[in-house]
């Protein structure tokens, strides 16, 4: 049975173009695209017709860095993948790609193995699975090529927490030189872990125990240096690096010069980065607690060079390091002692809202909007173009978005499976309206219609971007 469905009257936003267009999905993919009101586009039938008469027709989102169900500081994360991916298609994102976990001592296959059970049948839309390499040896290494050959093409490791997921520079180069020749893509945490460890112990020593101490102890010349080192690791191994979550000037800086050498090194930087600041970490009565996450938030004038970043593309990518602790019971874990909150903030549900404020705002254009949360993710981690465009044989992954509802942000509406909202009381303009996935309606008209299990595991190809 052939299920058609048409989109008419929208002005339909690529990363590459804006045309008022009709589109044409047919068993779950984009089948054509026609100008509005000619005869080609009058001439479609179709079982459903949308109307997106003053509306955006945008691809759906790609956030390819979240954390469902990750466990953390002797808890986990809240959203699990059945909240998390239905309150990221609320958002308009209609792929995930979440972090698998190896624990030191055990197989690549093994964590793999276990974040596909927890997925597996749960997710409203579709994912796919980075992996996180926390023990680097020669077992791991031979792991690493069957983990490409199978479509996990990117690995994650870690500068930043010794004794959990931290590995020392001879993992890394390691692990580099095995990604140069498989084709992965090494994804890093790039803080100095082992010194930032030293001042959270004098922090603590000081009695300077404050969820705003987090962000104190965690310096941005700290991400800067661990910036500078991934990449020169990275040159030494012939191999291209992603940087996750940027949040400082000093590490944009270091960034854009190695970009500027022709090297493949890449940057993402999150929502919280751009709207949210230390002043959010210093809130009284424990409340900054809600805003720990790492890296940590630094002050606004970080702000101005993110959003430079994104526009000289120095930063290429907008991910949310979706990772949400409620507030009762989780975050309260580090009342007295800041070292001990879980860090990770709630946003897969926001990001999309947020980046159109920013085309508000003037920070960005819509094209690149879409550029940086659906087209390029796509791209970096070997989606592309079954994900992040509207074109002909694309999945019919596709969101009506509604660019003058107003809406304010609050933990009474959202959908993520958490007590707080880090943006609470913001006002934004902008608001998903309806929401299909491969063709089937997830949100229709502000409504859930979507089911748990509808989202399928994507493999991946290599990243696209490389010289």
């Amino acid at each position: 049975m052939s299920s058609r469905t048409v989109i008419r009257g929208g002005l339909v936003i690529t990363a590459s173009d804006e045309i008022h267009a009709d589109v044409l999905i047919e068993d779950g993919r984009i089948a054509a695209l026609a100008t509005s009101g000619t005869p080609a586009a009058e001439a479609w039938t179709a079982e459903r017709t949308l109307d997106a008469t003053g509306k955006y027709v945008i691809p759906g989102g790609v956030d390819a860095h979240t954390h469902m169900e990750l466990p953390f500081g002797g808890t986990s994360a809240s959203d699990t993948f059945e909240t998390g991916t239905r309150a990221a298609a609320w958002g308009g994102t209609t792929t995930i790609i979440d972090f698998a976990v190896q624990s030191v001592g055990h197989a690549l296959r093994e964590g793999l193995d276990a974040w596909m059970a927890k997925a597996d049948a749960q997710c409203a839309i579709d994912y796919g699975f980075h992996m996180i390499v926390s023990d680097v040896n020669q077992e791991t290494l031979k792991e690493m090529d069957l983990l490409v050959e199978e479509g996990v093409t990117s690995f994650k490791q870690f500068m930043a927490y010794p004794g959990v997921f931290y590995s020392d520079d001879g993992q890394i180069l390691r692990a580099m030189q095995r990604s140069a020749e498989n084709g992965g893509l090494i994804m890093m945490h790039a803080e100095n872990g082992i010194a930032i460890d030293v001042l959270v112990e004098q922090a603590l020593a000081r009695g300077e125990t404050d969820p705003r101490y987090h962000g104190e102890v965690r310096k941005a010349l700290l991400e800067a240096e661990a910036t500078h080192r991934a990449i020169r690791l990275a040159q030494v191994a012939g191999a291209p690096l992603y940087v996750v979550h940027v949040s400082a000037t000093e590490a944009v800086a270091e960034l854009a010069r190695a970009r500027d050498e022709g090297l493949n090194v890449f940057g993402e930087t999150c929502p919280q980065y751009l709207f949210l600041s230390t002043d959010n970490l210093a809130e009284p009565d424990f409340e900054g607690a809600k805003y720990v996450c790492s890296t940590p938030l630094r002050p606004k004038e970080h702000q101005a060079q993110l959003w430079k970043g994104l526009r000289t593309n120095d930063l290429q990518v907008v991910s949310t390091d979706h990772c949400p602790f409620c507030f009762t019971g989780q975050k309260e874990l580090g009342r007295g002692d800041f070292s001990k909150i879980p860090n990770g903030l709630p946003g897969v549900e926001n990001r999309m809202d947020l980046l159109h404020q920013a085309v508000v705002d003037g920070h960005i254009s819509r094209r690149r909007w879409i550029e940086i949360a659906c087209a390029t993710p796509a791209r970096m981690f070997g989606l592309y173009p079954k994900k992040g465009t509207i074109a002909p044989g694309a999945d019919a992954d596709v969101v009506i978005y509604d660019p003058g509802a107003e809406q304010v942000m609050s933990a009474e509406t959202h959908h993520m499976n958490v007590d707080y909202s880090a943006y609470e009381g913001k006002r934004t303009t902008g608001r998903v309206e309806t929401v299909l996935s491969r063709g089937e309606l997830v949100i229709t008209e502000r409504e859930f219609t979507g089911r748990a299990g509808h989202g399928v595991y994507t493999p991946r190809s290599t990243c696209q971007y490389l010289s």
